[in-house]
């Protein structure tokens, strides 16, 4: 006889809760951060989860709308990456220009690029993979 047991259900991974104040901070540092990394607005748009380049022109004006859960973690993770490389290098223009140079563990392809599928979870393994560089 085949014996059947309860599977538990997981527990919801924690999503970033941030206040207003403090997801306006994200979204001014965020954009200073696109331009220090020289993107397009439409790269920008897509890193933030794909929202429209007239949204992005708002934000830049300093309009800033509502943040959802999805482009809190994206906002986080960005500021994550950024952090990460500002420990990683001492000098401004590397830390700036490491995004866009080809990467061996990327398969030849930069950050920028891995992060440009669109995906969270893109953000989220150049986060990681930063987070064990500065770990070694």
């Amino acid at each position: 006889m085949v014996q059947l047991y309860r599977i538990e259900t997981p527990q919801p991974v924690p999503q970033p809760d941030f206040s207003d104040a403090e997801a306006g901070a994200m979204q001014r540092a965020v954009i200073r951060l696109f331009d220090l990394w020289g993107l397009t607005d439409r790269q920008a748009a897509v890193l933030l989860g794909d929202i429209s380049e007239r949204t992005y022109a708002r934000w830049k004006d300093g309009q800033y709308g509502r943040v959802s859960r999805d482009l809190a973690a994206r906002l986080s993770n960005l500021m994550g990456i950024h952090k990460a490389l500002r420990l990683l290098f001492s000098e401004a223009a590397r830390t700036y220009a490491w995004v866009k140079k080809p990467n061996s563990d990327f398969g030849g392809r930069s950050a920028l690029e891995v992060m440009l599928n669109g995906n969270l979870t893109d953000l989220m393994r150049i986060r990681r993979y930063l987070d064990a560089q500065r770990s070694l």
